[in-house]
């Protein structure tokens, strides 16, 4: 059963933890990061993508830069920026975007639960990816960005976070995009008893994001053989009925020699029209296309819908199968320089924008992948197709990091 245990925190002071705490590192490009931690030291991209600080054009997989990580986040702490608790805690990290709130438990799960799949996967990972984060931790000596996984919800549980979140959280703060991030420290001992004997009843977590740094720090591990803290990764473990999935489009960039009306043409035979705001899909099969300036709703005939595997029912994988690479030639999504993804809150507007300004010939608005699909997925030991899910908002790496402790001994 899962070892989800308490750990030593190294986190930001409360009143400075707005300008350290900073986007995935996955999520925002070098520009991007060079652009926002402009004039903010404290910035956590100087850490998780510490490119920024060395000269434009500079190998981001170069040693310098996991050199000058380790070099940035030593001097945070040495500077009282970031300061390590003094015994193993567990904390609870919130999120509020909108009307939408989420809670997980922040602790550390083990690596060797996620190498007998315990701890489930649900997409493949690249080499390239899992090098880079392996390196960065071994530099740094510590895991600075936290898994994202799932438990299935535990009323006992989540009754005991409600409690511990009823107290003033000990850092809070509003992120430039509008999203509230909250956290508390879980010190009381029987608490601490409590989670970790629930988590070890349970039969497995689940992977909804960070699959290559929880591939990259399962590979630390195996090379320094589990000493100090390498044995397990950094997470924060949300209930599944508290999830938000956005939806993942796809742009096209022509139409494979069609024009627009041979296209409909070809579409009849593989949707039916469904009825509601044709550039919103309101249910699992319906999409909405998006082509010469006009949206159109539709569903997929139901003959197109069939088949025990839940992979085969997803509509990333309907619409691959019956319409990108037969009808538009796109083979494989992953390599393909014809299709792009538009994921998260950019939306249906972002579509239009792409396709109206020539960059793109055609998008395809979908419904979002929901968390139990997953699960079913991953509980078959199957995986998704790429780009299926795109979870929000997005956790802050900087807030929790969770030293190995290699330069300590």
């Amino acid at each position: 059963m899962p070892e989800v245990k308490p750990f030593a925190a190294l986190r930001p002071r409360a009143d400075v933890a707005d300008r350290v705490c900073e986007l995935p590192y996955d999520v925002i490009s070098t520009e991007e990061a060079r652009t926002q931690a402009a004039g903010n030291p404290l910035s956590f991209l100087h850490v998780s993508k510490p490119e920024i600080d060395l000269a434009v054009g500079t190998d981001p997989y170069s040693a310098a830069v996991y050199d000058r990580g380790h070099e940035n986040l030593a001097r945070l702490v040495a500077d009282g920026v970031l300061v390590r608790d003094v015994a193993p805690r567990f904390y609870l990290y919130r999120q509020t975007m909108g009307p939408h709130q989420q809670t997980g438990i922040v602790g550390v799960a083990s690596c060797a639960d996620y190498e007998a799949g315990l701890i489930k996967r649900h997409e493949l990972t690249r080499i390239e990816k899992e090098d880079d984060r392996m390196r960065h931790i071994d530099a740094l000596d510590a895991q600075t960005g936290p898994a994202f996984l799932v438990y299935r919800a535990d009323d006992a549980l989540d009754r005991l976070v409600a409690r511990c979140a009823e107290a003033p959280p000990q850092v809070e703060w509003t992120a430039r995009d509008g999203v509230g991030h909250a956290a508390w420290v879980i010190e009381d001992g029987r608490d601490l008893e409590f989670i970790e004997r629930t988590f070890a009843r349970m039969p497995c977590l689940y992977i909804a994001d960070g699959h290559h740094r929880t591939a990259a720090a399962a590979r630390v591990c195996r090379v320094r053989g589990g000493r100090g803290g390498s044995g397990h990764f950094l997470a924060v473990i949300f209930p599944h009925n508290q999830l938000q999935i956005l939806a993942y489009h796809r742009v096209v960039k022509d139409l494979n020699g069609h024009t627009p009306a041979t296209l409909w043409t070809r579409f009849e035979s593989i949707f039916e029209p469904a009825p509601g705001l044709p550039d919103q899909p309101g249910a699992k099969h319906e999409v909405s296309l998006y082509m010469a300036g006009h949206w159109r709703k539709l569903r997929f005939r139901q003959r197109f819908i069939v088949g025990a595997d839940p992979v085969d029912r997803l509509d990333v994988t309907l619409l691959q199968r019956h319409v990108l690479e037969p009808v538009l030639a796109i083979g494989d999504p992953r390599t393909s320089d014809r299709i792009g993804f538009v994921g998260g809150v950019r939306g249906t507007a972002e579509l239009e924008r792409l396709v109206d300004c020539g960059s793109s010939a055609c998008a395809f608005a979908l419904f979002p992948t929901v968390i139990e699909d997953l699960m079913v997925i991953a509980d078959r030991g199957e995986t998704m197709p790429p780009k299926s899910t795109w979870f929000e908002p997005k956790l802050r790496d900087g807030l929790f990091s969770h030293l190995l402790g290699q330069d300590e001994a």
